[in-house]
């Protein structure tokens, strides 16, 4: 139970520092309008995925994939020294598409009330 409660903290400082480094710390024109949603750590605290929400269009949203994943070095190294955590975990940018399902089921039961 102790290590559940560990690693949920820690899933949350990485979520909360990844989203200030992508708002403040990554000067790469790729990267556009994201927001970080959520963070999954392995049991080992060894590899994380970081789930993005990306304004855009599919292009945008890819080029802004890449330009994180080109960024994964410098946003670990910035971890490491902001956190003060014995290992810095992987990192796995991965696009986050919850608000396009959202935006589809909304426009199907605007359409399915409107009939």
């Amino acid at each position: 139970m102790f290590r559940f409660k560990r690693s949920q903290r820690v899933q949350e400082l990485l979520l909360e520092e990844i989203s200030k480094l992508i708002q403040h710390g990554l000067k790469d024109p790729r990267i556009g309008f994201a927001t970080v949603t959520g963070v999954e750590l392995s049991d080992n605290l060894k590899h994380a995925k970081v789930h993005v929400s990306i304004l855009g269009s599919a292009q945008e949203r890819e080029d802004s994939i890449e330009g994180l994943d080109s960024a994964k070095g410098y946003i670990r190294s910035c971890l490491g020294k902001n956190l003060h955590i014995k290992f810095v975990p992987e990192l796995h940018f991965r696009l986050d598409e919850t608000a396009d399902h959202v935006e589809k089921i909304t426009k199907i039961i605007s359409n399915f009330h409107h009939e």
